[in-house]
């Protein structure tokens, strides 16, 4: 890909130079061209004119000669040819120097062809050919000579040899390419660099999804500009941050999950095996098959939990707010909890201070992240311990609290309390229904409804969970 889109720039970018210095030289070519063929033309009809002018004043014995002269002395001047034909378009008179010398001229006798002939008597005429008189091209101007009664009495053509131009042309072309030729080197070496530096990135950015492909997510892209090159770097660098972080989440799910799967399966398996190879005595045979009857409550609900937590995530899970009261609910949850905590001696503060406050939300999500808090709170406190309640509103939002007393949250598992199969506990046996998705279930849930969850603790003193719900 590296060199396909290498070459496909460069050789795009060397194209249109090379097109533009073409068109531009051409253009050049043709404007010196132009110029020096009008030039010429110029000249032409200046000496076309000096001899006609001479022939309508000169009318003596000599005039011939005198005409020989004039033409011969023009033609030298100006390096130019002149002849005159008659009106049937033969050469009588001619410039050059055989007829100086006294030499036949080998234009005598030749006919200027009748096209041209028949443009030339009408008035000054421009013409670019060999007038059937040369060999090669000539610029050529015409001019006719009228005698008293008006009629055409002979036409006087002035001619210059094309070559000249062309070779002036030429060496100009010549000049020219040779000095573009630094230019174009030096514009094909930046041309490389730019590409070669527009594209690496790109090479970069292959190889990096290579490796990414591979599972290997540990290349960064250098941001080397501020372009939008260097801003595709960022972006990418910031997916692959993002890709790293999800598979680390990827990997440590997988293991939790498989760590939270095993252990019961190895609990049911083991006792089952024991039941079926006689080692578990007939009359214990019930208080372990009591045993494996938890585990599989708890791998059901851990499935259940996944799948909730699954379409949560997913929002595939859709809200159904109804109104309801929040302080009705939160006396069903405390006395649903009402048998451990009598159990453990636990004083309950702040529910009979609180009033009554409607909400609108999914009372049945609702209902899972307040009963979270409070068997939560009810589980980590001690015996004798205390658990408080505080519910209060604004015009905006509702504001619950659940502090209970016990030994608290560590400032170092506190920010990730929230995230999925975490537990504080790392030796995992704080509590062994615990999933370690309650928490995050909560946040989702919370989230959900546009609101927010937090933690706050104190080690051995006391632990506040707050939840905010807009009303």
């Amino acid at each position: 890909m590296k060199q396909k889109l290498f070459k496909k720039y460069f050789f795009s970018m060397s194209l249109i130079i090379l097109i533009s210095l073409i068109v531009m030289m051409l253009t050049l070519v043709f404007i010196f061209n132009n110029f020096l063929s009008n030039s010429k033309y110029e000249v032409l009809s200046k000496s076309c004119n000096s001899v006609v002018d001479y022939l309508n004043n000169e009318q003596t014995e000599n005039s011939k000669q005198n005409i020989f002269t004039l033409m011969s002395t023009v033609s030298k001047v100006s390096d130019i040819d002149i002849f005159i034909c008659d009106s049937n378009g033969k050469i009588s008179i001619c410039s050059c120097n055989e007829c100086s010398s006294g030499e036949k001229c080998t234009k005598f006798g030749k006919y200027i062809p009748k096209r041209i002939l028949d443009k030339s008597k009408v008035k000054e005429s421009l013409d670019f050919g060999t007038l059937d008189v040369y060999s090669n091209a000539h610029f050529s101007v015409s001019k006719p000579f009228f005698d008293e009664s008006g009629t055409v009495k002979a036409i006087v053509f002035s001619t210059t040899s094309a070559n000249s131009v062309k070779t002036l042309i030429t060496t100009v072309f010549r000049f020219c390419l040779l000095s573009a030729i630094i230019p174009i080197i030096i514009m094909f070496f930046a041309i490389f660099a730019m590409s070669y530096r527009m594209v690496r990135p790109l090479r970069l950015m292959s190889d990096a999804a290579k490796a990414m492909a591979k599972g290997d997510f540990s290349k960064r892209i250098p941001v080397t500009s501020d372009d939008e090159i260097g801003e595709l770097a960022v972006s990418f660098n910031l997916m692959t941050n993002s890709l790293s972080q999800l598979e680390g989440m990827r990997r440590s799910f997988v293991a939790n999950v498989s760590h939270e799967l095993k252990t019961p399966m190895t609990t049911i398996g083991g006792f089952i095996d024991g039941i079926i190879d006689g080692t578990i005595e007939e009359d214990k045979q019930n208080y372990y098959l009591g045993i494996v009857s938890e585990e599989v409550k708890r791998l059901s609900r851990l499935v259940q939990t996944m799948l909730n937590m699954s379409k949560l995530e997913s929002g595939e899970y859709v809200l159904k707010p109804e109104l309801f009261d929040m302080r009705e609910l939160l006396f069903t949850i405390a006395i649903s909890q009402e048998q451990q905590i009598e159990h453990k001696q636990i004083e309950i503060s702040g529910l009979d201070a609180i009033e009554s406050v409607s909400l609108k939300a999914d009372k049945d999500l609702i209902h899972q992240v307040v009963y979270n808090l409070v068997d939560n709170a009810v589980k980590f406190t001690p015996e004798n311990g205390k658990i408080s309640f505080l519910l209060t509103r604004d015009s905006k939002q509702l504001t619950l609290k659940i502090s209970n007393s016990g030994r608290g949250i560590p400032k170092e598992d506190l920010p990730y309390i929230f995230e999925r199969f975490y537990k504080a506990d790392k030796s995992r046996s704080a509590n062994k229904n615990s999933t370690g998705l309650g928490l995050y279930i909560a946040k989702n849930i919370v989230s959900a409804h546009g609101g927010k969850i937090s933690a706050q603790s104190e080690e051995n003193e006391i632990t506040t969970f707050t939840i905010n719900l807009p009303l």
